[in-house]
């Protein structure tokens, strides 16, 4: 494990997924607080980190937007 993944403390999440892309890693955490689920999303590259936390309720419209970018991106 590397200082970045030491770092990262996906300790109270549901579940967590890592994806690395190049230098960047992107970790994905499924949590849960007193004000329900919500998806962390943080990015490091290089040790500098930036997060976005999106509500368990968006989780559907993220994906499907996602989904539309890649198809999208594949006619390029």
């Amino acid at each position: 494990m590397n200082n970045s993944d030491e770092s990262h403390r996906s300790d109270d999440a549901l579940v967590s997924e890592k994806i690395q892309v190049d230098r960047k890693v992107f970790f994905l955490d499924l949590k849960e607080n007193q004000r329900g689920r919500f998806l962390k999303i943080t990015e490091d590259v290089s040790g500098r980190r930036d997060t976005i936390m999106l509500p368990a309720s968006g989780l559907q419209s993220f994906v499907e937007a996602l989904h539309r970018i890649v198809e999208f991106e594949q006619q390029l």
